[in-house]
């Protein structure tokens, strides 16, 4: 699939843009220490949601991909993430889109929601239950774990799986470290409660990342849940369950 660029302060991002132009878009926003080929491309998401008759916008996160990588954490709070999608929207002309995040990327569309409601039309949140509020366990060890010189001096088991992650899709290690430091940013009870979209929560019952997706979805106004079954944090992304759930979702009347 062609990739393209766009700049946002400074800084230059790879995106690709697929699908009927004139139909309803999709921006599909990915997960820490991954990429849109990773996240959205390999597991057959971009492909799925075209052929059910969405556009699919996509983009690498700053830090990530085949984007830029600065090295200074306040370069990746969330709010400067969302500012990067909604760039992205705007070069493209497009004023509201569906936005379907994954981990790190649910945050980053949780966040987007609450910025500029009219421009988020639903919100797929994969990935990520209420550790948007409650946040997701001491990620210290992952950051000493990407700063480490090898996976060998790694003994942290959940730092061992994000080096091990992040080497096997060749990431800038330092950039991912200085973004996990500032990204996971949690919302309060009450933003959350504000978020007033149709959302779907998808989470993995073996997840031991996300936090549990029920009390999310107890605490929006027109959310629903999805319990992929038998997947972990690494593997629910492409699962088919979840795909078809997307779509149907996705596809709804409002």
């Amino acid at each position: 699939m062609a990739t393209d660029r766009f700049s946002h302060e400074g800084l230059s991002f790879a995106y690709l843009d697929e699908g009927n132009a004139e139909a309803p878009v999709v921006l599909l926003v990915h997960g820490f220490a991954s990429s849109m080929r990773v996240n959205w491309i390999e597991p057959g998401w971009v492909v799925t949601l075209t052929e059910a008759g969405f556009r699919v916008v996509a983009f690498d996160h700053r830090g990530h991909g085949e984007s830029d990588k600065p090295k200074e954490p306040a370069a990746y709070t969330p709010q400067k993430m969302v500012g990067d999608a909604f760039a992205l929207l705007d070069h493209l002309g497009i004023e509201r889109a569906n936005f379907f995040g994954y981990s790190m990327g649910a945050r980053v569309s949780a966040f987007a929601a609450l910025a500029s409601p009219t421009r988020v039309e639903r919100l797929i949140l994969g990935g990520l239950g209420i550790g948007l509020v409650e946040g997701v366990g001491d990620w210290d060890p992952i950051a000493d774990a990407l700063r480490a010189p090898s996976l060998d001096d790694v003994t942290h088991p959940r730092g061992r799986m994000f080096r091990a992650f992040a080497d096997k899709t060749k990431s800038d290690r330092l950039a991912l470290a200085a973004c996990i430091e500032t990204s996971r940013a949690e919302l309060s009870r009450e933003e959350v409660g504000r978020i007033a979209q149709p959302v779907l929560i998808g989470v993995g019952t073996k997840d031991d990342v996300a936090g549990a997706p029920g009390p999310l979805v107890e605490l929006m106004p027109n959310a629903e849940l999805l319990a992929i079954e038998g997947r972990d944090h690494m593997l629910a992304v492409g699962d088919k369950a979840f795909k078809a759930r997307a779509v149907a979702f996705l596809d709804a009347p409002v």
